[in-house]
């Protein structure tokens, strides 16, 4: 199975907005805390623009902010805004119409669809302000006193 990192990348961002609020984020800064180009950001942050989940800003005060109250976007909204499934089955490699390799790729398939099912249930009763409130209390008991970044 192949897994999407946007969902992660925008999560992580959106955390960390919600527990700074009044904090605008370049992409450069998200990068840097992403282990990831400023375009990939720019590109995932832009999917959650069209939704409008975050705006942006040029210029010297410019980044990325929530566009809303954290308690009011659901990581429900994120996962859709993204737009591409958590996780997906590959084509498995085998000869030409051969029925076992056919009923492995459909249960598979069936078997990612109701996790899919099961995860947008969750995802629906959890916010970013949870995940902000959580992130805040993580970073509290490990002493880290430099969150949220700047």
């Amino acid at each position: 199975m192949k897994r999407n990192n946007k969902l992660s990348l925008a999560l992580h961002t959106l955390g960390h907005m919600a527990a700074a609020p009044d904090q605008a984020f370049t992409s450069e800064v998200i990068a840097g805390h992403n282990a990831t180009n400023p375009v990939v950001v720019r590109r995932v942050l832009g999917l959650l623009r069209v939704q409008g989940i975050v705006v942006s800003g040029k210029g010297h005060a410019g980044g990325w902010r929530l566009a809303k109250p954290a308690d009011s976007i659901t990581v429900a909204d994120v996962y859709a805004a993204i737009g591409a499934p958590l996780m997906t089955v590959e084509p498995l490699a085998a000869p030409d119409g051969c029925a076992i390799v056919a009923a492995l790729h459909s249960t598979m398939t069936k078997a990612v669809a109701e996790a899919e099912a099961v995860l947008r249930r969750h995802f629906a009763r959890r916010t970013i302000a949870d995940l902000a409130q959580a992130m805040v209390q993580g970073a509290k008991k490990k002493g880290d006193l430099r969150f949220p970044p700047r």
